[in-house]
């Protein structure tokens, strides 16, 4: 069993931009393509997520220090610190039921296929850390790997549900047919598209209007959205103390990434269509006329500038809710580069319109602090069995993505009335 362990761990060490070239092509070859037209596909949408992962580096690599220089100058002292999602997916596959939830996961989905319970084929295997992350949450609390593992699926079912019932957004907005997104960290946040909804309602509030293209034909060459991400970012890098450099270079980073996101997602798409035709038209053949979606990494609705735009605002916004949140214990920190994961529904619900973006997300984020300060103390336990080090100066740890996430914190507290 622990040699089964290694080797699952090792294949998803090697991480999205190898795991998905390799599952696109076998699917490729099993929905009849030639060997040639399958590699190529999974080669393509290999090196788009490389450049998507580059980009995300970039974000990350900017917004972790300002957001430190933002606390630094606020003074601000709350002893739960956000420790990101690549510390949290490495407690998650140190769980004892890691090594079961790939082959459980991908059960899971072909049944839901064939019965057709779902229209997701969920490729996102990288992403399966989320189910194993809830299933380690229930197996700590339980003891019972029945238990994790049911958790695990349920956890599952939920995200291919809400990817069916935002996929129509996906292709309309997003501009990407045969597509759906089924990653943990995005759909938890799903249920605020009726928030959007409610404040498209509300007079005054629905008036108010923002996006890239609006913005550009007011302002010319300042509401261009490489400028917007120039503008944004320096502001970020001004909040945080910088120096003029400093923010000047923050500011061009941020303008690169709007520019050179949409471009990596445009490349993603270039090598998914033939698959995702080829997947279409095999299924049609053997069970009928069917609508089938090929679930992928949230990281492929980055490429729309009001995602990004929405995400930087919200970085400062995000710290401050934090400092002011009654309750609140949670330091937000490694899972900021995470925004626009979070908000990637809210701004399509919102067809992409900032200002509704941030208020609503503004909401969620307030949300999920009190959830990721809940189970903190559950958090740090598990972090400690995996010997993940605490921050230096920290009584606990927890995060927005998993730890905020609240589909799972629905799902363990569920679970915890029976144990």
């Amino acid at each position: 069993m622990q040699g089964f362990v290694d080797f699952i761990q090792a294949f998803l060490g090697l991480g999205a931009t190898v795991i998905l070239p390799v599952v696109i092509f076998l699917l490729g070859l099993l929905f009849g393509q030639k060997p040639g037209k399958a590699f190529r596909s999974g080669l393509t949408i290999g090196v788009a997520f490389v450049g998507i992962f580059l980009v995300i580096d970039l974000l990350t690599l900017n917004l972790g220090p300002a957001a430190q220089g933002m606390v630094d100058r606020l003074g601000v002292s709350l002893n739960t610190i956000d420790i990101g999602w690549p510390a949290t997916s490495s407690i998650a596959w140190a769980s004892t039921i890691a090594a079961f939830i790939i082959p459980l996961g991908l059960v899971v989905n072909v049944v839901m296929l064939l019965t057709k319970t779902t229209k997701t084929m969920n490729v996102d295997i990288w992403n399966f850390w989320h189910y194993t992350f809830m299933g380690a949450i229930v197996y700590t609390v339980s003891g019972s790997i029945v238990q994790g593992l049911i958790a695990a699926t349920l956890f599952q079912i939920v995200c291919l549900k809400i990817a069916d019932w935002t996929q129509p957004m996906v292709r309309d907005f997003y501009e990407m047919p045969g597509v759906s997104v089924a990653t943990g960290s995005t759909i938890s946040y799903a249920p605020f598209i009726f928030v959007v909804k409610g404040i498209q309602k509300i007079p005054g509030l629905n008036k108010l209007h923002a996006d890239p293209d609006s913005i550009q034909k007011r302002f010319g060459v300042f509401g261009d959205s490489m400028v917007i991400g120039l503008i944004l970012g320096a502001a970020i890098g001004a909040l945080a103390g910088y120096g003029v450099g400093e923010i000047i270079n923050i500011g061009i980073s941020m303008a690169a990434v709007m520019v050179l996101m949409p471009r990596m997602v445009k490349i993603l798409m270039e090598g998914l269509m033939p698959v995702s035709e080829s997947a279409r038209a095999w299924l049609n053949k053997h069970f009928g006329d069917r609508e089938i979606n090929i679930g992928l990494d949230a990281a492929v609705l980055l490429g729309h500038p009001s995602v990004i735009a929405t995400a930087l605002i919200l970085t400062p916004v995000t710290v401050l809710i934090a400092v002011i949140l009654p309750g609140n214990a949670v330091l937000p920190f490694g899972d900021l580069a995470t925004i626009p994961f979070v908000i990637a529904f809210v701004v399509g619900a919102s067809k992409g319109n900032i200002i509704h973006s941030v208020i609503v997300g503004s909401i969620m984020i307030a949300v999920s602090l009190y959830v990721a300060t809940d189970i903190a103390p559950l958090f740090t336990d598990m972090a400690m069995r995996a010997d993940i080090n605490l921050p230096e100066g920290s009584a606990q740890v927890s995060s927005i993505d998993q730890g905020g996430n609240i589909v799972n914190w629905v799902i363990w507290r569920f679970f915890d009335l029976f144990n």
